[in-house]
């Protein structure tokens, strides 16, 4: 089977870093040749080649930009590929149509007008499965496959260096300092438990205005903002909890990645986390946008080491049984392998 995958995504994010860990895993399957498009990027195209992945690299511009394309129609020709899996809006937009079957990837509630020229839709979770098909993709051609997250390493972040006390409740949490992650709820739960010391891991445009609050909450000195972090495995290692604080998820890799390294989890029931945890089974979810829940949830855990240990565990099996790279990449294999040939004959 020959693949193509075309990402035209950001420098940083959820769906990003999926594509890369996926592209790399798939590298390792038997039976599969692999070519990879992405909008130039360095540093991503440099990991992709490590793992032996043959790489191109276009602009993926606005409506404007021409060459992307033509450069993208001549890069099938040459590879000749079997499908084409596309990632984002502008990807999907511009895949060109052939003998070849195209897959368009959703991460989000995207207009479907993007991916048009797709013969199939795959979506990170079962509510992305309902909106395309209530926006009137078939359901023969439409299915859920879900992300999967590597194990973190072993190592930690020691508390000294995060300038964090030894005896504090250490919360982390990672993702774009986007108001979408809410990260101002957070800094207020925080401001109302004495005991606790936040962590945030992530870049944005709220980051100035999250820095600002901190100051105004009274807490700044016990809230550190390390930036975007590539290997969040050590911090997850080290945190008591890890939150999720956010109004819009529509999956939460990073839960994923917390259960991976078998952290509690206090997640807002967003699109995403309602659909992966089970309220105070294998996590804690708190409504939206609401400050005393989430202190709530935040103290009774502190409170309660033993049932953090419960949550740590009992996310860690969530995550084995559904989110594990041989779980899902078998999974995209074998959607790979009932859609090429169908869509051919």
């Amino acid at each position: 089977m020959r693949l193509m995958q075309v990402m035209a995504g950001a420098r940083h994010g959820g769906a990003e870093a999926f594509f890369v860990r996926l592209a790399i895993a798939l590298e390792g399957v038997d039976g599969i040749t692999q070519e990879v498009v992405i909008r130039r990027d360095a540093l991503r195209a440099a990991v992709l080649k490590k793992h032996g992945l043959v790489v191109r690299q276009q602009p993926f511009g606005g409506p404007f930009d021409l060459w992307t394309p033509f450069a993208l129609r001549r890069a099938v020709v040459s590879f000749g590929p079997d499908i084409v899996l596309t990632w984002m809006n502008r990807a999907s937009r511009v895949v060109p149509q052939g003998r070849h079957v195209v897959v368009g990837r959703l991460g989000g509630y995207y207009d479907l007008k993007y991916y048009r020229r797709c013969d199939y839709l795959v979506c990170n979770t079962p509510d992305l499965v309902r909106h395309v098909r209530e926006g009137g993709w078939p359901e023969a051609r439409s299915a859920y496959l879900p992300n999967f997250v590597s194990l973190p390493p072993t190592g930690t972040r020691s508390r000294p260096d995060l300038g964090v006390p030894n005896d504090a409740l250490l919360l982390l949490g990672l993702g774009r300092l986007h108001s979408n992650k809410a990260f101002d709820i957070l800094l207020k739960a925080v401001a109302r438990v004495p005991n606790a010391w936040l962590v945030l891991a992530g870049a944005g445009p709220e980051a100035d205005g999250l820095k600002q609050l901190a100051a105004g909450l009274g807490v700044a000195d016990r809230v550190r903002f390390l930036g975007w972090v590539e290997d969040v495995g050590p911090l997850l290692r080290s945190c008591d909890l890890f939150v999720c604080s956010s109004r819009r998820e529509p999956l939460g890799n990073m839960v994923l990645e917390a259960w991976a390294a078998e952290r509690p989890v206090i997640a807002t029931a967003s699109e995403g986390p309602r659909q992966l945890i089970t309220d105070q089974g294998n996590g804690v979810l708190v409504p939206v946008d609401d400050v005393e829940a989430m202190t709530a949830a935040i103290v009774g855990l502190q409170d309660d080491p033993a049932r953090r240990e419960v949550l740590a565990r009992q996310g860690h099996a969530s995550y084995e049984r559904d989110f594990s790279e041989a779980v899902v990449v078998r999974r995209y294999v074998d959607f790979f392998k009932k859609v090429g040939p169908a869509c051919a004959a």
